[in-house]
């Protein structure tokens, strides 16, 4: 129905209703009333009968703190640093720029999980979220080299549409350290700092890279801060943000090498994940146990956790896997 045809039809309505009995006049006005709500721009009942753009207005930073701090272990620096991006790039009403984060770490160190949580936070609950959250696995969506021209199209065409539907889109790119050499740079002119391009503005979505590049590195400084004796809480977040951007500039191993979003600073924050240790896997065990319904049970805690701490092989401090493989381990005690 035509805007000045819907208009024409609520017009009418009053005429019509008092030559219907009160059943068919009631049905008449509720469906009047529908209508206008399916038609409406900002209609509470089209988004949650077909699917539009429900994000949140602001987010609530004290439950997304909430819910990095406990459920994301052992990664001080990066909810820090989450936290005070999207503090930045929410409440301001019309963004410079996408916000852009790079997270680095080995896998199983909640890259993935916190950026789950960060779209769980940002659209209403009941949203459907598939239409605002797109994720892209390199190795499922850019398996071949050999076709990035057709990648580089599609990737443009897709990120132009979806934040052509809702401004603030949310990116997820996982996998980085296996994306083919070039191909990211196709998103650059989305990255910076244009009031719009071709009638479309870019400054309410979100990119997040996930990358096991720079996880070496990271988990180096750490070992080093264990032996000197220091904390982990003591490791300075400027000395990691600077190697990581060195790091996967130079790494051929890296869906970042020579990128242009590096040489032209369109990565807002390089999140370090730190390895985990032996304290933080039993969290993840604990937190794995209670989804899976069972009681704690301090002696399969230990047990899990302590077979998974095997970095370095002479001391044995952290787990290479991270959590990743905590699941099954449970499933198997």
């Amino acid at each position: 129905m035509k805007p000045l045809s819907l208009g024409v039809f609520f017009l009418l309505v009053p005429t019509l209703v008092p030559a219907l009995d009160p059943l068919s006049a009631s049905l008449l006005m509720g469906g009047a009333a529908v209508t206008w709500q399916l038609f409406s721009p900002h209609s509470w009942l089209k988004c949650r009968l077909l699917e539009c753009c429900n994000v949140k207005d602001t987010l609530n930073f004290s439950v997304v703190k909430m819910d990095l701090e406990r459920k994301v272990f052992g990664q001080h620096l990066a909810v820090q640093l989450v936290l005070r991006a999207l503090n930045a790039n929410i409440h301001s009403k019309r963004p410079k720029k996408p916000l852009v984060m790079s997270f680095h770490g080995w896998t199983g160190t909640g890259k993935t999980f916190l950026s789950s949580i960060i779209a769980e936070n940002l659209y209403q609950p009941g949203a459907p979220r598939r239409r605002f959250v797109h994720h892209f696995n390199t190795v499922l969506h850019f398996p071949h080299a050999s076709h990035v021209h057709l990648y580089k199209e599609q990737l443009q065409n897709w990120i132009r549409g979806n934040v052509s539907a809702c401004p603030r889109s949310l990116f997820i790119f996982s996998e980085m350290d296996q994306m083919p050499h070039g191909l990211i740079d196709s998103i650059t002119p989305f990255l910076g700092y244009h009031e719009e391009i071709d009638g479309v503005y870019y400054g309410k979505a979100i990119f997040i890279f996930l990358n096991n590049a720079g996880g070496d590195k990271i988990t180096e400084i750490a070992l080093d801060y264990w032996r000197r004796p220091k904390g982990r809480e003591d490791i300075p977040v400027k000395e990691l943000q600077d190697l990581l951007s060195e790091e996967i500039f130079s790494n051929t191993n890296s869906g970042f090498f020579q990128s242009q979003l590096i040489q032209k600073n369109l990565i807002d924050y390089f999140i370090p994940f730190l390895p985990l240790e032996y304290k933080h896997v039993k969290e993840c065990v604990r937190e794995e146990l209670r989804a899976q319904g069972h009681p704690e049970d301090e002696g399969i805690i230990t047990e899990i956790a302590s077979s998974m701490i095997d970095y370095p092989s002479e001391e044995d401090i952290y787990s290479s896997k991270g959590c990743k493989t905590v699941a099954s381990r449970v499933i198997l005690s």
